[in-house]
């Protein structure tokens, strides 16, 4: 079969390629304006080899009439063209009236008519939205019904609404329509193009999670029910309905079914993100309509330049809240009717939450606050990061590529700092990756070579890769290798990298070197000797170093981390109770570093803990026995199940001793 694409280089059109592709002998041929060819190119690349000779680009736009050359359409013509997919068209919440006319409704009617032009036995296929619902509708809203009498006067639903209208009213072919829900990303992998519906609160969720402790309960708010659809399920809902006989002129909506409320969606979200439960949700629909009707009434009474103003600095645009106050219940029987046998359904949200998360976190998580003093500082200096590619590392490697450095990426292995990198460039900054081994001392000196060939020097070097090994001295009587495995990689692997590293920065007279160490270096944690033992090391070496490089105006900070959420600590669930610090703040406290070049940083605990050992050494080994005795080395040690929630007493301890690897 012979396929048309409109919008094929947008998020949902690459995923319907994907089905269409695995299609035998199918061609397909995607509408591309000229300023979209790169994004053509790489759907070829994506595809490869699946692609090659079977998707055709052919250069025109919808909001030109006849949308192709004559030539083109020509050639359309004999080639015969059995399925149009109409995907183009403008999501934006805060779009203006005249681009939502200019692209969703006139590219709709050039689109309807390019069918008409193109004869032969041509299906349309419009892609609509449940935005056609209007703001506001309350009740139950079914897949036949159309004009109802909804509020549709936001620009976006109004043309959705319209340019469905243009199908209904002005084709002349057999046509469909789709109204796909809130598009999330990929089931599968999460992979989704940019912030958008329920991604606006992850930022919060986020800071929930980091900041209130997992054993606390939150107080939420029900909400109405918000209908979320992964983009994998709207393609192949899609590509599946098209082909099936005896489905023209229906509407099909593509949404979970039953959709979550707002407040089962945050809480999938937030135990995604390993926060806190809500105890308990309350519904409270009086308040709830209220909210509605001003929000409602603010968007139509405040122009346009203080809407832009609030929704900057709320982070989303004002009409997105309203969604959280939804009545609608958008019921897909027909979509399920259509879809039965072809093994097709919507995934629970909850199935694939933790993938939309990973990727959130990983590819779009890019905002940073970049001071101008640290701009002008760090703009085109060489950082190398070594444990780039996740937690501590990976965080920072996005904001020092944010403030203009050019960021070396050293990990084990090149396909994570590799994804890094995209993340990085996508967002406009520089990184470059090296893999190495930084338990193989040729392989640190090889790259460090590489890298001096490559850039002649490096001005700041962040030792950040490390390995913890929680687990008291008498469980590791057989097991030496804990303590060899941990000294290579968190102290000998520094230490060789920092040699190759020190002349060119002593012959250029500049350099900064930063060890991320641990506040058990100055608490001196039970349990964590293998790991403590190993920064300690490093700590002591870079004391003495320190006092010889003083003259060369080099610089070495140590940073006492306390307790950090990265998948270091992840297979230790007692700690999802335990009060932590995010990522993001522990790269702030490595920028800060960076624009200070203090002797060292550690927080209140860390300071405190060092003090309270060298004038009361007895005093802080009773208390830390205490914490010894009250976190065992496995929940199994205890008779406790995996993940269970903590004591009272443990709790207590944990806040009182914030940031202590317990």
């Amino acid at each position: 079969m012979n396929y048309f694409v409109t919008g094929a280089t947008g998020f949902i059109g690459k995923f319907l390629l994907e089905r269409l592709l695995a299609r035998p002998g199918a061609q397909i041929y995607c509408l591309v304006r000229e300023g979209s060819r790169e994004k053509f190119d790489a759907l070829a690349e994506r595809f490869g080899d699946e692609a090659e000779g079977r998707l055709h680009m052919v250069e025109g736009d919808v909001t030109r009439p006849g949308l192709v050359s004559d030539a083109d359409l020509a050639r359309l013509k004999q080639a015969g063209i059995d399925h149009l997919f109409h995907l183009a068209a403008v999501y934006d919440m805060g779009m203006d009236d005249e681009t939502g006319d200019r692209i969703n409704n006139e590219g709709t009617r050039n689109t309807v008519q390019f069918a008409e032009a193109l004869g032969g036995k041509v299906i349309l296929h419009h892609v609509s939205s449940i935005a056609v619902a209007g703001d506001g509708y309350a009740g139950v809203f079914t897949e036949d019904m159309f004009d109802e009498g909804q509020d549709v006067s936001h620009p976006y639903y109004r043309t959705k609404f319209q340019s469905e209208k243009i199908v209904r009213e002005e084709c002349k072919v057999p046509f469909r329509i789709y109204r796909p829900g809130i598009v999330v990303g990929d089931s599968r992998t999460g992979e989704m193009d940019k912030i958008d519906g329920p991604y606006y609160f992850f930022k919060t969720i986020q800071r929930l999670s980091h900041a209130i402790p997992k054993w606390l309960p939150l107080l939420g708010v029900e909400g109405g029910r918000i209908a979320l659809v992964p983009v994998d399920y709207v393609a192949a809902a899609m590509d599946a309905i098209a082909h099936k006989p005896g489905l023209d002129g229906k509407a099909f909506f593509l949404i979970q079914s039953p959709s979550p409320s707002v407040g089962e969606l945050l809480q999938t979200m937030m135990t995604a993100a390993h926060g806190p439960e809500f105890a308990r949700r309350l519904e409270l629909p009086v308040v709830s309509r209220v909210a509605g009707e001003v929000t409602k009434r603010f968007g139509k009474l405040i122009p346009d330049g203080m809407k832009r103003q609030v929704s900057k600095a709320i982070g989303m645009p004002v009409s997105v809240l309203g969604q959280a106050l939804n009545r609608t219940v958008f019921d897909d029987k027909q979509a399920r009717a259509a879809l039965e046998g072809t093994g097709i359904r919507c995934p629970d949200l909850r199935d694939y939450a933790d993938k939309l998360w990973q990727y959130w976190e990983t590819n779009l998580d890019v905002e940073t606050n970049i001071s101008p003093r640290l701009l002008k500082k760090l703009q085109g200096k060489v950082v190398m990061v070594t444990g780039a590619s996740s937690g501590i590392g990976f965080v920072t490697s996005k904001k020092l590529a944010a403030a203009g450095a050019k960021v070396i990426l050293v990990a084990r292995t090149r396909e994570k700092p590799e994804a890094t990198q995209k993340v990085i460039q996508k967002a406009g900054g520089e990184a470059y990756v090296y893999p190495c081994d930084l338990n193989d001392l040729e392989a640190i000196d090889a790259l460090a070579e590489r890298v001096l060939a490559d850039f002649g020097h490096v001005d700041v070097l962040i030792n950040n890769a490390g390995r913890s090994i929680r687990r008291a001295v008498f469980e590791s009587l057989d097991r030496f290798h804990d303590f060899e495995r941990t000294m290579q990689l968190n102290y000998f692997g520094p230490v060789r990298l920092i040699m190759k590293l020190l002349p060119s920065m002593s012959e250029r007279k500049d350099g900064h070197i930063i060890n991320i160490s641990s506040i058990g270096v100055l608490s001196n944690m039970p349990r964590f000797s293998a790991y403590v033992a190993s920064k300690a090391a490093l700590d002591a070496f870079s004391r003495c170093l320190s006092a010889e490089v003083k003259a060369k105006n080099i610089e070495i900070t140590a940073i006492y981390m306390p307790l950090v959420r990265t998948p270091m600590i992840a297979p230790t669930k007692l700690y999802d109770y335990i009060p932590t610090w995010s990522p993001e703040r522990a790269a702030n406290t490595v920028i800060k570093a960076i624009a200070e070049r203090p002797k060292s940083i550690a927080t209140g605990v860390g300071t405190a803990a060092a003090l309270s050992y060298a004038v009361w050494p007895k005093l802080n080994d009773y208390i830390l026995s205490q914490g010894f005795r009250l976190f065992p080395s496995s929940a199994a040690a205890k008779g406790m199940k995996e993940g269970a929630k903590p004591s009272v007493e443990q709790v207590v301890f944990s806040n009182v001793f914030k940031g202590g690897h317990w």
